[in-house]
């Protein structure tokens, strides 16, 4: 496909080798990188959108991102979510959870896990409120630790839509996580909901017994 060999020219055009040595170690060598930092990494999508932006449809957003997921260059993954991010938001299909799992469960790690879960999860359910049921149980209850994150945090851009229950239900379900990433993810969700609630979170975690960690998380903006 055009679009994505025009990205990957650019992305070697502006490639940094001791740039990406110092992204490498940083997220712990799970990833190669071109070197090429954010903004710039940005304005080079940006550019290459703007060239094709007439062929860029829901059908081929999907593939580009599909494509883009099974390259070994961290910064090709975060262009995969941002234009799925862009070209979707208020046009997913129901089957597009599907995908949207994939996504999760590829090249799994913290910085992708935690966009999606929030941009394209969180997007997707306000946009098929009766999936969340169903959706959010199975991510709960799946084996993969990035599923349960993407439960716990899909609703950090909810503020006073928060389904309240919901997310102290899940945090019960997974309190006892030793997982730092659970752990982590329970604090900032409940943290996040403080911010329109802050009596409902003081309330559920003063009897919610929660990990260290998740509960010095939670209280950070109400202590």
């Amino acid at each position: 496909m055009k679009f994505i060999t025009e990205l990957l020219s650019k992305f070697e055009n502006h490639a940094d080798a001791e740039q990406a040595r110092a992204m490498e170690a940083y997220m712990k060598d799970l990833f190669s990188y071109y070197g090429i930092k954010a903004p710039v990494r940005k304005t080079i999508l940006k550019e290459t959108i703007n060239n094709f932006k007439n062929e860029l449809s829901r059908d081929t957003i999907i593939e580009i991102a599909n494509t883009l997921n099974q390259d070994l260059h961290r910064e090709l993954h975060y262009c995969a979510m941002e234009l799925v991010d862009r070209f979707l938001k208020k046009k997913y299909e129901v089957d597009d959870i599907y995908f949207i799992e994939k996504m999760i469960t590829t090249n799994s790690w913290w910085d992708t896990v935690d966009f999606i879960a929030k941009h394209i999860l969180g997007n997707y359910l306000l946009q098929f409120p009766d999936q969340t049921q169903v959706v959010i149980t199975k991510f709960s209850l799946s084996k993969d630790m990035w599923l349960n994150r993407s439960a716990i945090l899909f609703q950090l851009g909810y503020k006073d839509k928060t389904d309240a229950q919901l997310l102290f239900s899940l945090c019960d379900h997974h309190k006892s996580s030793n997982e730092f990433f659970i752990r982590k993810a329970i604090g900032w969700a409940l943290r996040e909901y403080s911010k329109v609630n802050p009596e409902a979170v003081q309330l559920y975690v003063s009897s919610a017994k929660l990990k260290p960690l998740s509960e010095k998380e939670a209280l950070k903006r109400i202590q």
